[in-house]
């Protein structure tokens, strides 16, 4: 049996209590996320990050994303080609343009480079064990297991939930970084 009813109804629930957030507590939350980000050994560590830009209600990375390029880091932001996405070089947010779903993405001649040490994911729901629900197109389950790398789900604690059905392409996320922790998975 195919989990996608339950998971579109899952999403939908999450959607709805994510977007509920005022704006205020999402900028307070999101700051908490970047100061525990920040001290990260693995964030520190990593040369190469893939971020995204925050579209609606998801955890706001702009001050993420400012903080990798002043500190002489490369900043990847993922773009929808066809069926997939990639990631692509951006040297700053004159380097993007509205793209696929009304999502800031590079222009196309920012330069392609899949292999990173670190991608910050948007999420819109994690269970406990790093199963991640996301907008339902696949596009990082797919991306992900094609391009193993470290992964940190980006997310506000009331969206970590018990139980969310695991199918066969899902990747199962490293780390949970919310406003109240930074946990390791397994």
């Amino acid at each position: 049996m195919d989990n996608s009813i339950e998971k579109k109804s899952l999403r939908k629930m999450l959607l709805e209590r994510r977007d509920a957030t005022s704006f205020d507590m999402m900028k307070i939350a999101s700051e908490k996320i970047h100061k525990k980000l920040r001290k990260n050994q693995i964030f520190h560590d990593a040369k190469k990050i893939g971020c995204y830009y925050p579209i609606g209600s998801e955890v706001l990375t702009q001050d993420i994303m400012q903080e990798i390029l002043s500190s002489g880091k490369e900043l990847f932001l993922p773009k929808v080609v066809g069926e997939g996405m990639e990631f692509r070089k951006i040297t700053d947010f004159s380097c993007l343009e509205t793209g696929n779903f009304d999502i800031m993405e590079p222009k196309d001649d920012c330069p392609v480079d899949n292999n990173l040490d670190l991608i910050l994911v948007p999420t819109v729901g994690i269970s406990q064990d790093g199963v991640r629900l996301g907008y339902g197109h696949g596009f990082y389950d797919k991306f992900l297991s094609e391009h193993p790398t470290q992964t940190i789900s980006l997310i506000y604690e009331k969206q970590i939930i018990k139980k969310i059905p695991r199918s066969d392409h899902d990747v199962i996320m490293n780390w949970i970084l919310t406003e109240d922790r930074f946990s390791k998975i397994g």
